[in-house]
């Protein structure tokens, strides 16, 4: 690729507006539920946590599919990203067979532990249930997206997920309003679009075969050097996600101990972030396809640019938005809430978390490079870092020792992301001067 920043545009622009289109429908989504009132945007947030886990297992094992199938294209070796592509399907079905199975028999009991309340438990695990049906769609439309990008291919995944995000946008209103389904209705309308989304990748990869890469299931061979791949960088991901899944756990317990209202304020937040974030996350994303091709390919002046160039830019749009969101917190947040008390907590929660942006923009983009070099490990011991040994026990330490106010909780989150940069940052540096032997001096 003689051009490597127009490549990342190339990649991330179409991805943008696919997450784009989908953050979309997660905004209006709460929009709609906000409308039923606290407890059910409070009852949806308690199955956050289980949807991130689902989430994170798919996109973590998915990010190995990605780097694997992107440097096996890379190195030309077309019969091992087949084969790649091959065994996602194969690790996509497990994974919904035994996850389906579970929601399904454990759900209300999970829900019980992650700390639901007896009067909101009902509407949460009506929600869970019915959303557990869509459950292998969205799984198997998660890894179809990860082996179409390892081949470069960002535009059909968005395509044919601004049609399930507009598909669900519609629905919403009809199950949660007109048929008077309530939150359960919100969950209707996701499975439904889920199910669409699945069955188009499904028709468009198996049946038009409109990839490079070829699927040839009925000679399907199990190799163990292929899943050790995935694996290698998949399981760090995956745990990860997981790990930030449970961080959503405990934070939504420790919000319960202040009011319901932190918890709604915590959910409407989470939805902001994703739309500040979505650039990272694109760039982030085409990072990785880049790196990884490039890493395969030896082309080691390439690949450091594309570093350099994809984090400055990252940075610099991160820094835009956190400017924006600050200056505009109140007007945002009284679109999705009427609640005096919701509104206050969730402006402060923003503006804290507004500071904090470009830290996220630079880890993340450090650890989704490093994902694209095959190393896997330093993402979850970042992630682990900021969840696990700062965020989570200062939080948990603010709020049920010291008696400190909500506001700790968010001040917990931004030491965290600090710290947890500077690691990734350290972590990327040293691994590029003892690969590439370049000594990188300071300006």
């Amino acid at each position: 690729m003689k051009n490597p920043a127009k490549g990342l545009w190339t990649l991330a622009l179409p991805m943008m507006a696919g997450m784009g289109v989908h953050i979309m429908y997660t905004i209006v989504d709460m929009l709609f539920i906000g409308r039923l009132g606290g407890n059910a945007i409070a009852a949806v947030a308690y199955n956050m946590p289980l949807f991130f886990f689902v989430l994170g297992l798919t996109f973590g094992l998915g990010s190995g599919v990605t780097a694997s199938i992107a440097r096996f294209i890379g190195s030309r070796q077309k019969n091992k990203a087949d084969n790649c592509a091959e065994h996602a399907i194969f690790i996509g079905a497990i994974i919904s067979v035994i996850l389906t199975a579970v929601g399904l028999t454990k759900g209300r009991e999970i829900l019980l532990f992650l700390g639901a309340p007896d009067y909101i438990l009902p509407m949460s695990w009506g929600y869970l249930k019915i959303t557990c049906f869509g459950l292998p769609c969205m799984v198997f439309s998660g890894f179809f997206r990860s082996i179409l990008s390892g081949e470069g291919d960002m535009k059909l995944p968005m395509l044919i997920s601004a049609l399930g995000t507009v598909l669900n946008i519609i629905l919403d209103p009809i199950f949660i309003f007109k048929l008077n389904f309530g939150v359960q209705g919100a969950a209707i309308a996701t499975t439904i679009s889920q199910v669409v989304v699945c069955c188009i990748f499904i028709y468009k990869l198996f049946v038009k075969k409109h990839t490079y890469i070829q699927f040839r299931m009925r000679n399907f061979t199990f190799s163990r050097n292929i899943i050790a791949d995935i694996f290698r960088i998949g399981i760090p991901a995956s745990l990860s996600m997981i790990i930030m899944s449970f961080g959503q756990l405990i934070f939504n317990k420790i919000l319960t101990i202040y009011s319901i209202s932190a918890v709604a304020a915590y959910q409407i937040g989470g939805r902001i972030d994703m739309v500040i974030l979505l650039p990272i996350m694109s760039i982030s994303a085409a990072l990785t396809t880049l790196v990884g091709m490039f890493y395969g390919a030896n082309e080691n002046k390439q690949l450091l640019f594309i570093i350099k160039y994809g984090i400055s830019r990252a940075v610099i749009i991160t820094l835009v938005g956190a400017i924006s969101l600050f200056l505009l917190a109140p007007a945002i947040i009284h679109v999705f809430s009427s609640d005096p008390v919701i509104q206050k907590i969730t402006v402060f929660y923003v503006r804290c978390i507004s500071f904090i942006y470009p830290f996220v923009a630079i880890g993340m983009s450090s650890g989704r490079i490093l994902q694209g070099m095959g190393k896997g490990l330093p993402f979850l011991v970042i992630t682990s870092i900021r969840i696990l040994l700062v965020s989570a026990p200062l939080a948990f330490y603010c709020s049920a020792i010291l008696g400190k106010p909500v506001q700790y909780v968010w001040y917990s989150m931004m030491i965290s992301s600090i710290v947890a940069t500077s690691v990734a940052v350290i972590w990327l540096v040293r691994t590029i001067k003892l690969h590439f032997k370049i000594q990188i001096k300071p300006k």
